[in-house]
């Protein structure tokens, strides 16, 4: 795999007050190729798999499932992996990769299948709340995997898995994943209730029917897998779905900057909470094609109220743009986000761009002001930071976005991609003598 280089004293300068006009494509969702990544080594030969983002997610899975054995090649002009996990020699994920994204949890699953063993170290990833791991154990071991937890790792293994009723407390999204992966090589059927349902699990679901396995109600709240052997799986060539948290921020970014843009490969089906929302916000959405649309904006919008909710309910990972509209709105809205404690770390820096957001636990009331203007701001967690660029692009003057290593995990080419739609953006090192001034960015505009 070609790696990506990032330096984290890398940020972004960026001039506010352009509308962004033009069309943007979206890129492969990186919560469904993580995933596809690790579901690939349960199989031996070779698999590929295409629309796969340059991100730096992407490099740490590819590290995780190289660990085990598999060898991977990038392809950078088709944006294209190829995966060989024919003979894998080691079960354990190690803590130096695991540690960096909690996605990369999902090779215990299946190594589960492949090996009916797995050593996999607990998972990190963005500092917004806790986020258990209780519901992949508990699952695991009701299909009769021995586990253990020892030294910061986790140790399953079993001589068969056998497929059960398993009900998720929550419909979390890692959990399901995981019992999906290990259930494919189990004895028998499993019912997994209250599972999630987000798009990325029925492109994970897909993505292993097409190798052979059993899987059926992928995208509602009951998903049953029906066990095969290890031999009828094969390998396969797959296309991820698109980033629909990627299309969501550009479209956010579009309206923020009371601008009119296509955004091509996205699926609206996805987005559909969201358009809704947008659209009482004052935003115009217009369907051009199966996987195209028109967003524009032209006046101040309106505040609305919103809770995050598991899909098909507004999306937590698109919170903080929605909150970075809420900013500037006409009236008062409120935030509520039911999913994760420590999602709001970036109201600090909106309030110094002068928001006026008042937080009560896991509730924010975002009163609207006239306009924010651009300062220093650092971004704290991958999502939050892409709300805080949206920020920059719809304040008066110049802002600086830092700890780009937490955008770099979520989107590619981000600055380019909106210095096509006319964005005054460029990334620049500690070198570079800190922030520019309106006229630099503008100077520097094609620089990179």
């Amino acid at each position: 795999m070609v790696r990506i280089g990032v330096t984290l004293a890398e940020s972004y300068n960026i001039k506010g007050g352009y509308s962004l006009k033009g069309e943007v494509s979206v890129g492969g969702a990186k919560n469904a190729v993580l995933k596809l990544l690790a579901a690939s080594i349960i199989t031996t030969g070779q698999t590929k798999i295409y629309n796969v983002p340059e991100l730096t997610d992407v490099n740490i899975m590819l590290d995780v499932i190289e660990g085990l054995g598999a060898k991977t090649v990038y392809d950078k002009s088709e944006k294209s992996v190829v995966i060989d996990a024919a003979s894998l020699n080691s079960v354990t994920a190690k803590y130096e990769y695991v540690s960096k994204m909690r996605a990369s949890f999902i090779v215990l699953g299946a190594l589960m299948a492949r090996c009916g063993e797995a050593v996999v170290a607990l998972p990190g990833g963005c500092a917004i709340g806790e986020r258990r791991v209780d519901f992949h154990i508990k699952g695991l071991e009701a299909l009769g995997a021995k586990i253990k937890i020892e030294n910061g790792y986790v140790h399953a293994k079993a001589s068969k898995l056998v497929g059960t009723d398993i009900y998720l407390d929550i419909p979390s999204v890692g959990a399901t994943e995981n019992l999906m992966l290990a259930a494919i090589t189990a004895d028998g059927a499993t019912r997994i209730q209250n599972a999630a349902q987000e798009p990325e699990i029925v492109d994970l679901a897909n993505f292993l029917n097409t190798m052979g396995a059993d899987v059926s109600g992928a995208g509602t709240s009951e998903i049953v897998i029906n066990g095969v052997k290890q031999s009828d799986l094969h390998p396969i060539e797959y296309t991820t779905i698109p980033d629909r948290i990627e299309a969501g921020t550009f479209m956010a970014a579009v309206v923020a900057t009371k601008g009119k843009a296509i955004i091509r490969n996205v699926f609206p089906a996805h987005l559909t909470f969201f358009n809704d929302k947008l659209i009482k916000m004052g935003a115009h959405i217009k369907l051009l094609e199966p996987t195209a649309i028109e967003v524009s904006c032209k006046n101040r919008l309106n505040s609305i109220n919103f809770v995050t909710q598991p899909y098909p309910g507004f999306p937590t990972d698109l919170q903080s743009m929605a909150m970075t509209l809420l900013t500037t709105a006409s009236g008062v809205g409120i935030i509520t986000e039911s999913l994760y404690e420590n999602r709001f770390m970036q109201v600090p820096d909106l309030r110094r761009m002068g928001a006026d957001i008042h937080q009560d636990r896991n509730h924010a009331i975002v009163k609207g002001v006239k306009k924010l203007t651009g300062t220093t701001l650092r971004a704290c967690d991958l999502r939050a930071g892409a709300g805080l660029v949206v920020a920059a692009l719809m304040a008066e003057g110049v802002s600086e976005v830092t700890n780009l290593h937490h955008i770099d995990r979520g989107y590619e080419h981000f600055d380019e991609k909106l210095r096509a739609l006319g964005a005054k953006i460029i990334r620049v090192s500690d070198s570079d003598n800190s922030i520019l001034t309106s006229e630099e960015v503008i100077k520097n505009d094609s620089r990179i």
